[in-house]
Parts: C-alpha cells; sequence; structure tokens
C-alpha cells in the first residue's frame, strides 16, 4: 500500500460481550486460537504497512502482555488512553502521534481474513485517484453473518448517503486524511461526526466488499463464530 500507517481502534468496554470482556478485553478474544487483534494484524502485515498504533484503555496492561508472547514483522506503538475518547477522538489521538497524513484504520471486532487485502487496495486505489479525504469499506447487509445488523448507510457509485433504504453496513474498515480532524480538539467523539459532515457534502465514499461479514457483535454471534 502507498499508506504505511494504520490504526487500531482497541479501547473499548465491549460490554456487549460480558462476562468474558470483564479479564479479556474484546480484541483479545480468541476464535480457534486465533484473537480478533492477531488476524487484524496478519492481514496488515499482508498489505505490507510499515507502521501501526493502537489505542487502548479497558485492561491495557493485557495488550502489553499479548506483545510480548507475539511477534510482528511490523513496528507497533500502543497509545494509552488516559479517559475513553469513542472513535473519533481515539482516531485523532493516534493521529496527532504520526506525521503522516494518510491512514487506514481498522476495528479489531470484524473477523478479519487476510483476503481481504485485495478490496482494500481497490479501495486505496479509489482513494488517491479521486483524491477524496475519507473512504469506507462497506458490505450489503444480507451478506453479514449477523442477521441481526442493520443497515448504516446507502451507497450508489462510490458515494455514500442516508435513506430509509440502508443496504450497507460498514464492516470497520476506512481511509482518512488527518486534515479531516483539524477543527477537533481531543476529547470524547464519534466518527460519525465526520462522516455525516461529509454526507452532507456529498463528500463521504465507498467501496463494496463482496465477501461475507463476520462481526463479534455479543455473546450469541461468538458462540456460533466458534462452531463455525
Amino acid at each position: 500500500m502507498k499508506i504505511n500507517t494504520a490504526l487500531i481502534l482497541c479501547a473499548g468496554f465491549g460490554k456487549r460481550l460480558n462476562p468474558i470482556t470483564l479479564e479479556t478485553p474484546k480484541p483479545l478474544i480468541e476464535i480457534k486460537n486465533i484473537s480478533m487483534l492477531e488476524k487484524c494484524i496478519r492481514l496488515i502485515e499482508k498489505l505490507k504497512i510499515k507502521k501501526v498504533l493502537l489505542n487502548t484503555f479497558h485492561l491495557k496492561d493485557e495488550f502489553h502482555l499479548f506483545f510480548k508472547k507475539k511477534k510482528f514483522n511490523l513496528e507497533i506503538k500502543i497509545i494509552e488512553e488516559e479517559k475513553i475518547l469513542d472513535t473519533g477522538g481515539g482516531i485523532l489521538n493516534m493521529i496527532n502521534k504520526s506525521d503522516q497524513n494518510d491512514f487506514i484504520v481498522f476495528n479489531p471486532d470484524t473477523n478479519w481474513d487476510i483476503n481481504y487485502d485485495t478490496e482494500i487496495l481497490k479501495m486505496e486505489e479509489i482513494y488517491f485517484k479521486k483524491k477524496i479525504q475519507n473512504i469506507l469499506l462497506l458490505v450489503n447487509k444480507d451478506l453479514s453473518f449477523d442477521k441481526n445488523l442493520i443497515g448504516d448507510f446507502n451507497l450508489s457509485n462510490n458515494l455514500i448517503t442516508y435513506s430509509t433504504k440502508k443496504d450497507f453496513i460498514y464492516i470497520g474498515c476506512q481511509i482518512i486524511n488527518k486534515n479531516l480532524f483539524i477543527d477537533n480538539k481531543i476529547k470524547n467523539f464519534s466518527i460519525s461526526e465526520i462522516w455525516n459532515d461529509l454526507i452532507y457534502k456529498k463528500k463521504l465514499y465507498g467501496h463494496e466488499s463482496k465477501k461475507i461479514f463476520y462481526h463479534l457483535t455479543d455473546l450469541n454471534v461468538f458462540k456460533k463464530l466458534k462452531d463455525l
């Protein structure tokens, strides 16, 4: 990839997976003996990204223990949050620790497969070709393993809109430019505030994934994923 820094959002509480997440952070939950975080990082390695910034808050010491046991072929830096910052604040806090302009952001509660690399590379191609500032990887809700998930957006010709018919789900991977945060301070806010502004300006883009979407939503889905 042209982009050489990935951000991974790992600070959340994962409350829908209690009581597991009272002792194990959601990104470190294992399916078939591999944690969600490791799967995410293996995909990042395949994309030949050089550096990962990862934010933590809940059970933050568990991540240090994880990286003592697991070794990866890239630079990984943990950014500890003093208070929970939500997705927007967490991304901004990590961006401010880097001199890069463009970042790829991952949510590790998606069951990432290394074969997502082709779709992500295509998404990056669109991002630079169209000279845009934000593009999301989306999937039609019909391809969601968890049938209780509802659509977030509509998508047409790579442009994301809101409508009564929301057929597409954000699957937890986006490319974003730091200039979108120029008017924001580090505080608790959702990335959806940035998205809403871009949708209003008709500047939020998407790329459609054709893969089945496996998301670690709650205990019920976790049990099903373990049995696959």
